[in-house]
């Protein structure tokens, strides 16, 4: 694939980098060169593709704790290790299997008809013979909150709030209270079950999952999500009178089950001890097969770190892949953390691949960082890609090292063109003909790069960022 053509960097314009020594400069542009010749191996190799393809179509859906979980960590254990990469392990993560049963809905009254839905992860059933029940509908999450207590017992409680398409996905944050805390809310107000709008930006009847966080203090009921073609008929009929639905939910649990974290590395020549860590989650809703949430990324770092595997000698520091498992019910995250907290000293630099394989438009460096040569050289090699630099800091990267960062541990991250993320995220329709190879190429280019010079550089990420 050629490579994009843009202008110079816009960070060389405002970058001022300090006197280098002869010899400082010499490594300089032998590491520019280095990265230079990743990036442009990365766009024309179609290992990570593959790698892509084989995850989605020998593995397929990966739901954590389940046996289609523990086949991806075999695998994904001996594809690292073919590829490679030194020291590969998993570790468990120990947490209970849900796993998703039936779910029917349907409109009784006053319009009979079939309804999209789907549980949310972690949802407990209904009974046996499901939930027949008026519905309350509230087209703003802020009307479920400001409902008086008991207003809603018996009811199932519908919340149709849109979530809106922006680039950089921004509004998912803002609307998870909707799937996270809303079953909880709603049965704090009496009710029995629980549908929101799906949070998606499609027009299509497909029901996004995803996970919801029942809160200690309250009754658990019945949760799931509406595509939005479905909330947009329950919010006509509702303007109309009184509306019943039927809701049939019954997924299962199974205690004491585990998920895996799978992780590899390439040895550092001559800091072993100072890592430099990226990585992507290994596990995925059971409704399409995982392609961009999360095999994209475990794609584009599993093939950038490859490509550094290969050099010889290794850069300086260490550089260790991790895929995460359980990513999706809030387990990975905090367990490696945990695991993992005696060495989050030793963690130089963390990044995380989570948002699919459209392209990385831009980059934000760890506070402190863009001034530094590290900086200008990346953004000198990956501006052909397209990408430019945010010159704000970065101040997260993704969920699972976002524990890790909580530790002390400096981030950087990409942002990838997200507008039509949410179209498919968690729903059916995550398989790999959405996938671009040529866009995933871009992604696996700018890793690469990133990943070499932070682990051939000595900056001290920490330093930089309490200096600010």
């Amino acid at each position: 694939m050629a490579a994009f053509s843009l202008p110079r960097t816009l960070a060389a314009s405002f970058i001022a980098l300090p006197l280098l020594g002869t010899a400082a400069m010499a490594q300089s542009t032998q590491d520019a060169a280095t990265a230079a010749r990743l990036r442009d191996t990365a766009l024309k190799d179609d290992w990570g593709y593959r790698f892509l393809e084989n995850e989605t179509t020998l593995i397929g859906q990966r739901l954590a704790a389940t046996d289609a979980e523990a086949r991806a960590a075999d695998w994904a254990e001996k594809t690292l290790k073919a590829a490679g990469f030194e020291n590969v392990h998993r570790e468990p993560v120990p947490m209970p299997a849900w796993i998703r049963g039936r779910e029917e809905a349907t409109v009784i009254s006053p319009a009979p008809q079939h309804l999209v839905v789907t549980a949310l992860g972690g949802s407990v059933a209904t009974p046996a013979d499901g939930i027949d029940a008026e519905i309350v509908l509230f087209r703003e999450y802020s009307q479920l909150i400001a409902a008086a207590p008991g207003s809603l017992t018996g009811k199932i409680a519908v919340v149709t709030e849109r979530m809106p398409r922006v680039m950089d996905g921004a509004s998912y944050g803002a609307a998870n209270p909707i799937r996270r805390a809303g079953p909880s809310e709603a049965a704090r107000r009496g009710a029995i079950a629980y549908l929101h709008r799906s949070l998606g930006t499609d027009n299509h009847r497909i029901a996004h999952t995803g996970a919801t966080n029942y809160q200690p203090d309250v009754t658990k009921i019945p949760a799931a999500a509406l595509s939005n073609p479905d909330a947009d008929q329950l919010e006509r009929l509702a303007a109309r009178g009184k509306t019943r639905v039927h809701l049939l939910l019954t997924p299962t649990v199974r205690e004491n089950a585990q998920s895996w974290t799978v992780s590899g590395e390439v040895k550092g020549s001559e800091k072993p001890d100072e890592i430099v860590l990226i990585g992507a989650h290994l596990d995925s809703w059971d409704l399409g097969t995982g392609a961009i949430d999360d095999g994209a990324g475990d794609a584009i770092v599993a093939a950038a770190g490859k490509l550094i595997a290969a050099l010889k000698p290794h850069p300086k520091r260490t550089l260790r892949v991790v895929l995460f498992g359980a990513e999706e019910m809030d387990y990975s995250g905090p367990a490696y953390a945990k695991a993992h907290a005696d060495e989050a000293g030793h963690i130089v630099l963390a990044a995380e691949s989570d948002f699919g394989a459209r392209k990385i438009y831009t980059f934000l460096a760890p506070p402190g960082a863009a001034r530094t040569p590290f900086v200008r050289t990346l953004a000198d090699t990956i501006t052909p890609l397209g990408i430019f630099m945010n010159p704000a800091p970065a101040q997260r990267s993704g969920d699972d090292i976002a524990p890790l960062h909580r530790l002390g541990v400096p981030v950087i991250a990409f942002r990838q063109n997200g507008l039509d993320y949410f179209d498919i995220h968690h729903t059916a329709d995550d398989t790999l003909d959405k996938v671009d190879p040529r866009e995933l190429a871009q992604n696996i280019a700018a890793w690469a790069a990133m990943a070499y010079l932070a682990t051939q550089s000595d900056l001290d990420f920490r330093k930089l960022a309490n200096a600010q």
